[in-house]
């Protein structure tokens, strides 16, 4: 075996390339199944990020549906998800210039339209196959003067109608979600909400009965409310509801019978996720008395089999750290899984003989496990004496090592959401910097999921405060255990991860770098300029606007870039509008003001969130020069220049 030779932290040459991750890596997400096939969206940042709807079925090869130049996505609540339904081999998917339903048989090789052009997006679809419609929500644009208007709606499939735009069941909401009609066709559930509450503040179930001309009756909140969050509403073959709810402090699974509420394994983890976007699963039916489900302990995700009447579970023997998307259908289960080690991936597990096999990958990765490094699951203390939780990856690469006197750089990474949380599912941007000679913190801070409510209401009016306070009592610790460098020390996160950096780098002396993709600078202009489903996200997270205005301008950075003392680089797409980019310019013109070292970059055809392989190649590399120039140190390989503002001398 070759001996690893001494280099800088930073200078090491990786074969973990910005190519090499564009160019072999897709997006793997919303399965689906129907009958014997299995179908997901496949997302291709060589296609320019173009989503395209693919088919597994037995004994045949993997095959694409939805024709270039077809994009399979959802604007509903701007982040989208749940664009497509299959019933009975027949597609229906959300097209992303347009936002137009489109109908789609296994005999047509195009699409065909079932809505009518218009200000009108769709998302989160069921079909009613008895009133040959398909059960929808709509988000309607159509007055620009106020917020849009969600409803559920029902649209004809018959392809001989004329296009119809949607026949409003139910409204009176500000949101809804999860329409979901039982299997007898004669009761129908969904989940609804009202400002100033996100889907994990608290939401309503409903259900209604459906008469024979296909309205609703009989309309009734079953469960729910201001202070507890529903997820997942799902009916069981013999139709009995379930749903995932948080009333004990844990996401856990309930079911209703006889009118009352039931728990079905109480359990001090987390059965759901929240719902930035459509069509989320973390359980489906074996059977009436069996439910396959994943959940969350300290960042670790499992998959169990649970008996309804033992009310025992079972976990499976798997080497996933990260699991998703689960579907059963014919004895069979699929999900998206992934580890430190293991790319994502679709699985499948055979309920009989309990043999998974991978039937797809997101790539085929080249590179070996001896340069991968994987994450130490860190939980620290903070401020308060509370604890936070991190994962940990220290720098690994098979050719080089450092000198025993030379500790590495780091990198704190700060997730978005902010509620969200990061996970260990396989990382080739991560690998990036560690095969480099760089250290990953990878921060759970306070107001993340995974570890029950009172932990994710820990940011409840605290947004700025206590997520920074996490991400720098996580570097103190690694500083006093001597496993990274104190003078250079980087933070870097998109959207609400960049509004924790842009503070984090504002507001105090800590980090001698950072970068910000698409992040919030000043809340004033994000709350006054911002798409429904988030107009009201900061009531919490800050305080009740105009109301408490001036917490506002204290925690917006833009306006203390005066207390800002290093380096800093932003990206932004120039057609966010999630983050309007005037959010990154005004933060760009102040540094360049104050005479720091600044450099910003922008990406014609890019939103909230990079999609499109040059982009993605264009940021890995640019983010490492920056960090080059910063931390003086030489990359093994050439990489493209960027214009630094101030920038420090060669």
């Amino acid at each position: 075996m070759k001996k690893p030779q001494p280099a800088p932290f930073g200078s090491w040459k990786s074969p973990i390339t910005s190519n090499l991750i564009v160019s072999e890596a897709v997006k793997l997400g919303q399965l689906h199944v129907d009958g014997h096939d299995l179908y997901w969206v496949e997302g291709r940042p060589t296609e320019g990020g173009r989503s395209v709807i693919a088919r597994q079925s037995p004994n045949s090869p993997m095959t694409d549906l939805t024709p270039s130049p077809f994009n399979v996505r959802s604007c509903a609540h701007e982040y989208g998800g749940g664009a497509y339904y299959v019933s009975q081999g027949v597609l229906y998917f959300s097209n992303y210039a347009d936002q137009r339903l489109y109908r789609q048989s296994q005999e047509d090789s195009v699409p065909t339209p079932i809505t009518p052009e218009g200000p009108y997006r769709y998302a989160d679809y069921r079909t009613d196959l008895a009133r040959n419609r398909l059960l929808s929500i709509r988000e309607d644009h159509s007055n620009s003067i106020s917020e849009p208007t969600n409803t559920i709606v029902s649209i004809p499939i018959n392809p001989d109608l004329p296009h119809a735009q949607g026949h409003i069941l139910v409204t009176g909401h500000d949101f809804y979600a999860s329409p979901r009609i039982s299997p007898n066709g004669k009761q129908f559930a969904w989940l609804a909400w009202n400002h100033p509450n996100m889907p994990w503040d608290g939401t309503e179930l409903w259900i209604a009965n459906i008469e024979r001309d296909g309205s609703l009756s009989n309309a009734t909140c079953v469960a729910g409310g201001i202070e507890e969050s529903i997820f997942q509403p799902e009916w069981s073959p013999s139709g009995v509801l379930h749903f995932v709810s948080d009333l004990t402090g844990w996401w856990n699974l309930y079911y209703i019978y006889e009118n009352e509420t039931h728990p079905v394994y109480p359990m001090e983890a987390e059965f759901g996720k929240p719902q930035w976007v459509f069509g989320l699963s973390t359980y489906a039916f074996e059977s009436s008395n069996h439910i396959i489900c994943s959940y969350t302990q300290q960042g670790h995700w499992y998959l169990g089999r649970i008996e309804d009447k033992s009310k025992t579970l079972t976990t499976f023997d798997l080497p996933y750290t990260d699991i998703d998307d689960i579907q059963v259908t014919l004895n069979q289960v699929y999900f998206i899984g992934s580890s430190p080690k293991e790319p994502t991936s679709i699985i499948q597990i055979d309920l009989t003989t309990l043999r998974s096999t991978i039937l797809h990958r997101s790539l085929n990765c080249p590179v070996s496990h001896e340069y991968l490094s994987l994450p130490e699951v860190l939980e620290f203390e903070t401020e308060n004496a509370q604890q936070a939780h991190a994962f940990f990856y220290p720098p690994k690469n098979l050719d080089f090592r450092s000198s025993p006197d030379e500790r590495p750089p780091l990198i704190v990474k700060s997730h978005g959401g902010p509620t969200g949380a990061c996970g260990q599912s396989f990382n080739l941007m991560i690998q990036y910097w560690t095969s480099r000679g760089f250290a990953i913190f990878d921060v759970n801070y306070g107001g993340s999921t995974g570890y029950g409510r009172s932990y994710r209401e820990r940011l409840n009016g605290q947004w700025g405060i206590v997520d920074v306070a996490d991400c720098i009592s996580g570097v103190q610790h690694l500083i006093t255990q001597g496993k990274v460098d104190p003078k250079r020390v980087a933070i870097t996160g998109g959207s609400a991860g960049g509004y924790t950096t842009l503070c984090a780098l504002t507001f105090h002396n800590v980090f001698t770098g950072g970068s910000s993709y698409y992040g919030v600078s000043d809340l004033d202009a994000l709350v006054q300029d911002t798409h429904k489903f988030e107009s009201r996200y900061l009531d919490r997270l800050v305080g009740p606007y105009p109301d408490t205005e001036e917490v506002y301008h204290q925690r917006s950075p833009i306006h203390f870039v005066n207390l800002l003392s290093c380096p800093i680089i932003l990206f932004q797409g120039k057609e966010d509008k999630v983050v309007p980019p005037n959010q990154a310019e005004k933060m760009v013109t102040a540094v360049k003001e104050n005479k720091l070292p600044v450099a910003y970059l922008t990406f014609d055809g890019e939103q909230h969130g990079f999609r499109k392989a040059e982009t993605i190649k264009r940021v890995l590399d640019a983010e490492l020069y920056f960090y080059s120039r910063v931390f003086s140190f030489s990359p093994a390989q050439p990489i493209e220049p960027i214009h630094i503002f101030n920038a420090p001398e060669e």
